[in-house]
């Protein structure tokens, strides 16, 4: 598993509120550091995947397990 530069707890939101909260932690973090997010909302498996596409961010895992859903994103 990636070294985690910081991590940010999302459950309990609903679209888009984890990727404007993920968005604005990964503004903090350097190149090449990783994000891990914890989630809640089914939707923030396929808005996270569009939302690394357009910034140009690595998704480097998504997983899911007992209706949480765990993302790491590699700031580029």
């Amino acid at each position: 598993m990636p070294n985690t530069a910081q991590e940010l707890d999302a459950r309990g939101l609903n679209c888009p509120l984890p990727i404007l909260r993920a968005k604005k932690a990964l503004n903090g973090l350097q190149h090449g550091q990783i994000l891990r997010i914890r989630a809640t909302d089914p939707g923030a498996v396929k808005d996270f995947d569009a939302f690394c596409k357009s910034t140009g961010n690595e998704l480097v895992s998504s997983e899911q397990s007992s209706g949480e859903y765990v993302f790491q994103i590699r700031k580029n």
